[in-house]
């Protein structure tokens, strides 16, 4: 067994999602046959003294069924209408499955607005951990019957990672109906599993544009991109076939394992980095961007070149380099009005002209995460 592989094996506390088209038949009614042996493999390891949470797709692929709809409605409406009716029987399909191993289940369901917000984000958080803490399942699921940007956001891949790193999971495992990444579509001549990714260049060249199956929204890019955010954070991800899901959470050699390649910030860095939905921009010269990246320094005014849109301070924001790119983002120490007077000015020279106040770094190296 490999180290990566050993590390899920051994990991406390794992986030798990899994797909619409591996939970529903195709006449896209909920297959409960597929659902429970699902349930038989987390119920499993979670009689083991690990910690689970299920992120699950279906509330809406679930609904098709019951409204005798025939296949998934692509008015945004109907989508919701069928959220509405299939969460029901999603959820008491789990309720029903994971009493077999004496364990209570609590729905939570989330939309992105609760992943970007920040005070939205910390109660996510506190919600789960407190479920976790009284031994119960937690089963989370998109709020699709009010979502609108929320139906297509990526088939819960995301979600699931941002769960991952919120609760500081041990690994992420995306299940769905394709069994690994493949060099090219695993039905293509002369394709072969890709057992490991340890770093992005082992995805270069690797074809993963396919789209997901007909009840579900996702496809590889977001299980790609999925598996990216949790292991910048430090979380070992692996992707699987929903059938595979016993031994992908034991560890064995199934789907493809994709390696850390950063490091578990503060949860409150972490949600900076992933999830912040930001206030405006400040724009670096080349120095200011080589002191963030090199020295990990805190942001000077001196350095700064252009504020953009109307922030307070403590909100999150944008640190952009000289050509628009991303380097950076942090919490304003000033507002945009603030900053806008302060920017290109030393640190003396602020003390001098607006007052000693202004004295300091426009974002201390502690509230701020390169990227």
């Amino acid at each position: 067994m490999s180290e990566a592989r050993a590390s899920v094996a051994q990991a406390r506390r794992i986030v798990v999602k899994v797909g619409s088209s591996s939970l529903t038949g195709s006449d896209g009614t909920l297959d409960e046959v597929r659902l429970g042996a699902l349930v038989d493999a987390l119920g499993d390891i979670r009689t083991q003294g690990r910690e689970v949470l299920l992120v699950t797709s279906g509330s809406i692929a679930a609904g098709i069924g019951p409204l005798g709809l025939e296949a998934r409605p692509t008015n945004l409406e109907l989508q919701q209408a069928a959220a509405s009716v299939g969460q029901g029987k999603l959820i008491h399909a789990y309720t029903v499955a994971f009493a077999r191993y004496g364990l209570t289940v609590g729905q939570v369901l989330l939309t992105a607005d609760d992943m970007v917000r920040r005070a939205h984000y910390g109660n996510a958080r506190r919600a789960l951990e407190s479920l976790l803490g009284l031994g119960v399942v937690p089963i989370i699921n998109e709020n699709d019957t009010v979502a609108t940007d929320e139906i297509r956001f990526g088939d819960n891949d995301r979600l699931a990672a941002l769960v991952a790193t919120a609760v500081r999971a041990d690994a992420l495992v995306l299940l769905t109906d394709v069994d690994a990444l493949y060099t090219a579509a695993p039905d293509s001549p002369g394709a072969r599993r890709i057992a490991e990714v340890r770093s992005p260049e082992d995805l270069q060249g690797i074809d993963i544009s396919r789209r997901g199956s007909a009840v579900g929204t996702g496809g590889m890019i977001t299980k790609i991109e999925a598996a990216s955010l949790a292991t910048n954070s430090g979380v070992t991800a692996v992707l699987a076939a929903a059938t595979d899901a016993a031994r992908a959470v034991a560890g064995d050699d199934v789907g493809t394992v994709f390696l850390p390649t950063g490091k578990a910030e503060t949860t409150r860095l972490q949600w900076l980095a992933d999830a912040a939905k930001t206030r405006g921009g400040i724009v670096l010269d080349s120095g200011a961007v080589r002191a963030l990246r090199g020295r990990q320094a805190s942001l000077l005014a001196a350095g700064v070149v252009e504020i953009r849109g109307d922030f307070e301070a403590g909100e999150p924001v944008d640190l952009l380099g000289p050509d628009g790119a991303l380097v950076a983002r942090g919490f304003a120490g000033f507002s945009s009005e603030e900053a806008d007077r302060m920017k290109g000015l030393s640190t003396e020279a602020l003390g001098e002209v607006l007052g000693d106040a202004y004295a300091r770094e426009l974002i201390h190296i502690d509230h701020l995460v390169v990227l």
